[in-house]
């Protein structure tokens, strides 16, 4: 088959999952064009989000002209199909002026790729993230491109369902994949039971690397500590932090290396002065999929502090090296 993927951001770092899935997907035998609604970030490391980034179409890279210039083009030869496509938007839109504009974006949006599909001969396309890339292939979709199907992680679709019209796109799908259980009885909740069927358990995969050769056991004698994740809220990083300023006043030895960027790194960077702890805890920024492993084979133990998930594929990766995962008990983690 010719298949589109389509992702608000891609590649990124924390979306590996979805590279190595487009890399089985072709060794299956399909054709698949990657499209990001976002321009990938200038910070990639990993060569193979390089290649990726390079055979990758983003759709706001065009400019709003040639947005507008493309919805303008489907108006003059499929007037129907435009203004099918502009209630799709409205009613995939929450109540309030700011989202009613943002959803006209996603329209524009998909206006221009549909027209780019259509130049491709695209049978079906796959959106990860119940959120706005969902939203746009079922504008395409209901614009008169190919039937759409979508991933929801979580935990951002769990949070906000109704302002996401979640159960809509669930019902203009031709299937839905959540990548635990509790993902899927999640998009079971916020569905109709006739659309239960279509929703389907399909889990990230791990690199094969990761799998290929028998892990050591963790070094007995180690006293490092690793948490990857973005520095975000939903990460619960702030509790963490506390939790070593408590192993430090115990006098217990230890490092702990946080792997990952965001918002909140400029406070979690405050947080450790204030406390002390910078011979303590390091943040280690944006760091290659090699330097994870190099640093989760040193580790003792894998830490997340999450308040809110889908499933962590980091975890997998760490559990995959043989080392154990001190977590939160949230979501598809237990």
């Amino acid at each position: 088959m010719r298949l589109a993927y389509l992702c608000n951001l891609y590649p990124a770092v924390s979306h590996s999952f979805v590279r190595r899935e487009i890399e089985a997907i072709e060794n299956a035998g399909h054709q698949v064009h990657r499209f990001s609604l976002r321009p990938a970030r200038a910070d990639l490391k990993d060569e193979a989000d390089l290649r990726e980034a390079r055979v990758t179409e983003a759709v706001l890279g065009n400019g709003i002209a040639r947005l507008v210039m493309s919805a303008l083009a489907l108006i003059v030869s499929r007037p129907d199909k435009s203004a099918a496509a502009l209630v799709a938007a409205y009613r995939l839109s929450a109540p309030g002026l700011r989202s009613r504009i943002r959803h006209l974006a996603y329209w524009l949006e998909a206006a221009w790729l549909l027209r780019r599909l259509q130049q491709l001969n695209v049978q079906h396309m796959h959106a990860h993230f119940g959120t706005n890339p969902a939203a746009v292939a079922a504008i395409v979709h209901a614009w008169g491109g190919p039937p759409f199907s979508f991933t929801a992680h979580g935990p951002d679709e769990f949070d906000a369902p109704v302002t996401l019209a979640l159960p809509q796109k669930i019902g203009a799908a031709r299937f839905v994949v959540a990548i635990s259980s509790f993902g899927r009885s999640q998009l079971m909740r916020w569905s109709r039971s006739g659309d239960w069927a279509k929703i389907k358990v399909i889990g990230c995969g791990v690199d094969a690397d990761d799998l290929a050769v028998d892990p050591e056991p963790p070094d007995a004698g180690s006293t490092e500590f690793v948490c990857v994740a973005r520095l975000s809220a939903q990460k619960g990083l702030p509790l963490l932090i506390a939790a070593c300023e408590r192993l430090r006043d115990a006098r217990h030895q230890f490092t702990l290396t946080i792997i990952g960027d965001g918002e909140l790194r400029s406070a979690l960077e405050a947080d450790i002065d204030r406390r002390g702890l910078q011979g303590h805890v390091r943040l280690a920024g944006i760091c290659s999929g090699r330097e994870i492993r190099e640093n989760l084979v040193r580790a003792r133990a894998f830490v997340l502090p999450s308040f809110a998930e889908g499933l962590p594929v980091v975890i997998m990766e760490a559990l995959a090296q043989g080392r154990p995962v001190i977590a939160t008990a949230v979501a598809g983690i237990p």
